[in-house]
């Protein structure tokens, strides 16, 4: 029986069962590469925060509006407050040239060839007169010359204007500006000729000469640049001190 036994040989249990494939389930529920994996699954939950990190990184990285570029935000600020000044600068002038404009039209239409119009007696009048000098009535043998230095004096205010942060000093040019284009607008288009129109002054005080609405702008933004240079303040807004 023995013998027989040992010939035939005896079924070994555990080799038939996992021959047949039913238990290796419970070792691969035990083993390493499930913990791994279990890991892995932990890493990948613990870096969903990185994703939140790169949403909220947004303040370091600066402002999205200049690509994340701090210098470009100053830069930004530093062209607004400019195109600021030049808005001011602007708007002064067109409010000069526009009074200076309508007040030439109506004393033109209503005074030209008439009685002086008395405002405070003698010391103030409305008396039309045909300028083909300067402000005041001054140097009317160079009426071209004038001419072509109100017009220097525009390019020069508009290059000035590239580099132009202060307050003051844009309504100063503004007053310069204004003034200038409006007896510009006079010589161009007024009689003889282009060029050589004569200005319409109509502002007479007692004891001075005749002049009008531009001449007041050009002569109030002399003067306010005279002294913003006696104070030391540039039109880039800087001080500085001789």
């Amino acid at each position: 029986m023995a013998e027989a036994e040992r010939i035939i040989g005896t079924p070994d249990i555990p080799d038939a069962e996992g021959a047949d494939g039913a238990e290796p389930q419970r070792p691969a529920e035990g083993t390493e590469p499930s913990q791994g994996a279990e890991s892995t699954r932990g890493d990948a939950k613990g870096a969903e925060p990185a994703r939140g990190d790169t949403e909220g990184a947004e303040p370091a990285g600066g402002d999205p509006a200049t690509g994340g570029d701090p210098a470009a935000g100053g830069d930004a600020a530093v062209g607004g407050r400019r195109r600021k000044k030049i808005l001011v600068l602007l708007c002064v002038a067109v409010l000069a040239y526009l009074l200076d404009l309508v007040s030439k039209t109506i004393v033109v239409a209503e005074l030209e060839h008439r009685a002086p119009v008395e405002i405070f007696g003698d010391w103030l009048k409305l008396e039309v007169i045909r300028n083909a000098g300067a402000a005041f009535s001054f140097g009317e043998a160079f009426t071209v010359i004038f001419t072509a230095i109100a017009s220097v004096v525009i390019i020069v205010i508009i290059r000035l204007a590239r580099k132009l942060y202060s307050l003051p000093w844009a309504i100063a040019l503004g007053l310069l500006l204004g003034g200038a284009l409006g007896n510009l607008t006079d010589r161009v288009f007024r009689a003889p000729g282009v060029f050589e129109g004569a200005v319409v002054d109509f502002i007479s005080p007692a004891h001075f000469a005749v002049f009008n609405l531009a001449d007041s702008a050009i002569v109030c933004g002399g003067f306010l640049i005279v002294i913003l240079s006696f104070k030391g303040l540039d039109p880039d807004g800087t001080v500085h001190k001789d």
